[in-house]
């Protein structure tokens, strides 16, 4: 529908006698001012940037975030929540009590509790007890703030992945990335406010979704970017059009835009002209941000990047040169840590070991170089997957040699780093079988307010209005969970 016609169905007797008092005098002053003050109320002034910098609504201990999401979901209980009572019971049955009305993805019956094969330490001054399939995180240990009391409601991938990103376990709704540029804009007017690079050649489980921006502006969509071939797909010129011939393109399309957005009043209008022209900037700056030779052989061996390859390892140097360089917001999404024992891959011993090596060395390795840089002190780095992995053995996997997990809700482990978090916090508590939370539980809720809070932004107040009401990440949920908090 025409979005004038719209608003004006929408519009009671009141506010349309009110609006029009209110336009018969700006009509009035606009003739008074010969059309000046009817040109500089249009939405395209420079003021109306919708990536321009905005203010938080307090003095934020975080001014970026990172995200690396760990598609498929780590199992929680064979890297950060070591428990010897499971070991010690391995090959029981499962208490009836602790699976009694549940429903898992794989698995039904009574299954066999299934203790940890790997090796456990306690790190740094913290004590935090990590296995040894992630053994660079040791020596970032007391940088981290762990939970283990996390507890989710979806325990299928897709709808788990939309519920921790956008709030909701249906697509449609704007991600986490889409409102904290919404909400403070972008720093550099160069490259886009949100970016999204993704490893392992496999998209997210929420798709695009994952980190769309539904029903805000699209400007405020991720823009995923490459760290192989062309950096953006589609921002280079095509074939017969030289940089001079994209500009005039650019300024045609500008003028019939503004017309446009001057007759219909579409906030989606200005956000093309916008997205047009950062496309443009795009052809530049992104290609030399994106460009990780341009690093020290020491800073590639830290984190095991290979220029011109894809790796998470890559994008984890990526993530540190896209906020270094003013980028708000850096998903990286990492699949093949859905540990179910299917092959050898998925499995918690030898699978376990591999995958960890490609994720534990590069992780580390961010949180040192924005350390070293000052940048961790206001950049908070969140790692998670979209729940936890079950005390069990997987179902269909109960007689294979090959040791599984799954899906489980009730309770996982996510940590974050700098940005205002504690240093070696370990937070929560699950019982000595991994089954429940005992202490301090986190929902993915209050988990979102929280993020938001150290971004400068009460959660019930960062809000849209869409069909009627006005919407928010957290829906009508969440607790900023302020022990976690400096």
């Amino acid at each position: 529908m025409h979005p004038l016609l719209e608003q004006k169905l929408l519009a009671t007797r009141r506010q349309l006698l009110g609006s029009m008092g209110g336009g018969i005098g700006a009509l009035a002053l606009a003739d008074l001012l010969a059309g000046d003050a009817t040109k500089a109320a249009t939405p395209l002034s420079g003021a109306a940037d919708p990536l321009a910098v905005r203010p938080p609504q307090f003095a934020p201990r975080a001014k970026r975030m990172i995200v690396i999401h760990l598609t498929g979901s780590p199992p929680n209980l064979d890297l950060y929540d070591h428990k010897p009572e499971l070991v010690r019971r391995d090959g029981e049955e499962c208490p009836a009590e602790s699976i009694a009305g549940k429903k898992f993805a794989f698995t039904s019956g009574t299954p066999k509790l299934l203790g940890t094969r790997r090796k456990w330490s306690r790190c740094g001054e913290s004590g935090m007890e990590l296995s040894d399939a992630i053994p660079h995180l040791h020596r970032v240990a007391d940088k981290l703030c762990l939970v283990r009391s996390m507890h989710t409601d979806q325990f299928n991938h897709a709808p788990a992945e939309l519920l921790v990103y956008t709030g909701s376990p249906r697509a449609g709704r704007p991600s986490l990335g889409s409102w904290v540029t919404y909400g403070l804009g972008s720093e550099n007017a160069n490259l886009p406010g949100f970016v999204v690079l993704i490893s392992s050649g496999v998209q997210p489980n929420g798709g695009t979704s994952s980190f769309g921006s539904g029903f805000l502006p699209s400007v405020y969509q991720g823009v995923q970017c490459r760290s192989k071939g062309d950096p953006v797909l589609y921002v280079s010129n095509p074939p017969g059009m030289d940089r001079r011939m994209r500009r005039a393109s650019l300024d045609a399309l500008k003028d019939l835009n503004e017309l446009q957005a001057r007759e219909l009043g579409n906030p989606e209008t200005v956000t093309r002209i916008a997205q047009y022209e950062l496309a443009y900037r795009m052809q530049t700056s992104v290609p030399e941000v994106m460009d990780i030779s341009r690093e020290s052989k020491q800073t590639l061996e830290a984190y095991g990047a290979t220029p011109g390859a894809a790796s998470l390892a890559n994008n984890c140097l990526l993530a540190r040169r896209l906020v270094e360089e003013g980028v708000r917001f850096v998903q990286l999404f990492d699949w093949g840590w859905d540990f179910h024992g299917t092959n050898p891959n998925e499995g918690i011993e030898d699978g376990l070991t591999r995958k960890g090596a490609t994720f534990d060395k590069a992780a580390a390795a961010l949180i040192d170089d924005l350390d070293q840089r000052g940048l961790l002190e206001d950049t908070l780095v969140l790692c998670t997957g979209e729940f936890g992995r079950t005390p069990f053995r997987e179902g269909r996997t109960s007689k294979s040699q090959v040791l599984g997990r799954d899906h489980y809700p009730d309770c996982y482990s996510v940590w974050m780093a700098g940005g205002g978090v504690k240093r070696g916090l370990i937070y929560g508590a699950t019982d000595e079988l991994g089954f429940k939370v005992t202490e301090n539980p986190v929902h993915i809720h209050d988990l979102q307010a929280t993020i938001l809070h150290l971004l400068g932004f009460d959660h019930t107040k960062l809000t849209h209005r869409f069909q009627g009401r006005d919407f928010r990440l957290t829906d009508v949920h969440g607790e900023v969970v302020h022990d976690l908090l400096v």
